[in-house]
């Protein structure tokens, strides 16, 4: 706009002082447009799942990352539906850590896959299958550990320093 104005004009303090702070205000405005987008989706939303958690009356814990949270609100929206084992594996696969192989043995058995120990927020996937299954259906669930075949001539000393003890089968994290 300022190239609208005459020479004399644009010179002015008086004017290029109006000019910063429209700038300023314009940029603070297009700031808040692009954060509220993010917060129309879950995977880049912040303070906004708390709305969302509100909607699915899920109770907020802002304690808990947001990865989690995240993780609580997918699994609300996808646990919909005739319950068998697919709703239940993609409710379980909504949560980090939760490649997940379901099968029924006169119960529902749930085997995390995709990484070794216990997933972090196994209370929430456990919450929500709870409210999805029928209630005369028990559910047990199944850990992925390394054992010594995995590690044998396979990992070097240093590799399994690194390695967290509850990864291993029979390990529990040191200090629990």
């Amino acid at each position: 706009m300022i190239d609208y104005l005459s020479l004399d004009m644009r010179k002015s303090d008086f004017y290029q002082g109006i000019f910063k702070a429209d700038a300023e205000q314009i940029e603070f405005f297009n700031a808040s447009i692009q954060d509220i987008k993010k917060q129309l989706l879950i995977d880049t939303a912040t303070w906004g799942l708390a709305i969302f958690e509100k909607e699915l009356n899920i109770k907020t814990d802002l304690n808990k990352p947001l990865s989690e949270r995240r993780s609580v609100i997918k699994s609300k929206l996808r646990g919909s539906g005739k319950v068998d084992h697919i709703l239940i594996k993609i409710v379980a696969d909504a949560y980090s850590n939760g490649d997940v192989v379901v099968s029924f043995n006169g119960h529902i058995v749930v085997k995390f896959t995709s990484l070794y120990g216990i997933p972090p927020n196994l209370d929430d996937v456990k919450a929500a299958l709870e409210d999805i299954k029928p209630a005369h259906l028990a559910i047990d669930y199944e850990f992925r550990y390394l054992l010594i075949k995995d590690i044998h001539n396979v990992l070097t000393l240093e590799q399994m320093e690194q390695t967290q003890l509850n990864k291993f089968a029979g390990g529990e994290a040191v200090g629990q």
